[in-house]
């Protein structure tokens, strides 16, 4: 095939947007001339691929992350939506809140704004917003959470003579798991090893631990209150009433 060349100077190239052509093999190839041979700049943009929800402990620090790409001369802003606060512009803070405080790494481009003793009021939407005309922004959805103790089938339960007994404690939103978790029977803890037999417990640590209590043929001296006590987090009780069947 015939292929015709453009040639341009170099003293076109800094001031043209055309493209020159190049035969290769039997295709045409397309080469693009940028001006100043330079990439074209679409101004700062997120990178979506950071996560748009963030939990936490209460007490806990925790970080929000924006991760902004070609961001140039342009600030980086965090604000809450709740109250519409300017919380920090750069690396300054705006509020008199210093729990806040804005964090920018060189080297991934991230700005995060790090929140220290969150507490369960400091749930709700943040935005990372970068200075342009208009300003762009990104949103994040901020949880605090507190660690949850609950026995399901509570707060009373009735069980028939002779039947087990089994109470089931679970316990989730912890920073680590509990290093114990003990019961108790009417404000006495649980002995394991008594006479009376057939009572044990079992405990599964993890992100949510959960401890079973059985209590094997069952008798009227088993009801009460029954109290599940993690090592770190609230204890949870329930009322236990052996009944004999009909």
């Amino acid at each position: 095939m015939e292929c015709q060349y453009k040639y341009i100077g170099n003293d076109q190239i800094e001031n043209t947007d055309l493209f020159s052509l190049r035969e290769k093999g039997s295709e045409v190839e397309r080469t693009e001339i940028l001006k100043n041979n330079k990439p074209l700049d679409r101004g700062p943009y997120f990178d979506t691929s950071a996560t748009k929800n963030v939990t936490s402990l209460v007490g806990k620090t925790a970080h929000l992350n924006c991760r902004i790409k070609n961001l140039g001369n342009k600030t980086v802003s965090w604000i809450r939506h709740r109250d519409l606060h300017l919380l920090t512009v750069g690396e300054s803070t705006y509020t008199s809140d210093q729990r806040f405080i804005s964090i920018y790494n060189k080297i991934t481009g991230d700005w995060s704004l790090k929140i220290k003793f969150p507490q369960i009021r400091d749930s709700g939407t943040y935005e990372c917003q970068v200075s342009t005309t208009p300003p762009v922004g990104y949103t994040m959805i901020f949880s605090v959470v507190e660690p949850v103790t609950s026995i399901p089938g509570g707060p009373e339960l009735f069980i028939d003579v002779g039947s087990t007994v089994n109470l089931t404690c679970v316990v989730k939103h912890l920073p680590d798991p509990p290093l114990s978790v003990h019961w108790t029977h009417n404000n006495q803890e649980i002995n394991y090893d008594s006479p009376r037999g057939g009572v044990s417990v079992i405990t599964e640590k993890g992100d949510i631990t959960t401890s079973y209590l059985l209590i094997q043929r069952a008798t009227t001296t088993d009801s009460g209150r029954y109290t599940c006590l993690p090592s770190n987090a609230n204890p949870k009780s329930v009322n236990v009433h052996i009944l004999h069947g009909k």
